[in-house]
């Protein structure tokens, strides 16, 4: 099954796979888009899996669309699991 394109995915960067147990897999993308009000860069995580999808809402906000991925790195593959838990319906 291949993966759906969404229009936010011009804006964004496959940053890896969340997988648990033998079914729960979800790719895992970094939106960033410019903040012109404050001459800056924000951005948001988003989880596919199939046609699921889910989004955070704009949790960084930094200098640089590198500033931004460096700051993804900080969260842990437990930190993303429970966002995604907060996420879903």
């Amino acid at each position: 099954m291949s993966t759906p394109q969404f229009a936010w995915m011009q804006r964004a960067h496959h940053m890896g796979q969340l997988a648990r147990g033998g079914d729960a897999r979800w790719d895992v993308y970094l939106e960033v888009a410019p903040d012109t009000d404050r001459l800056a860069v924000r951005g948001r995580i988003h989880f596919t899996a199939g046609e699921r999808h889910r989004e955070s809402a704009w949790i960084f906000l930094e200098y640089s669309d590198k500033d931004i991925r460096e700051r993804f790195q900080d969260f842990s593959a437990v930190e993303l699991w429970n966002l995604l838990e907060s996420l879903s319906p």
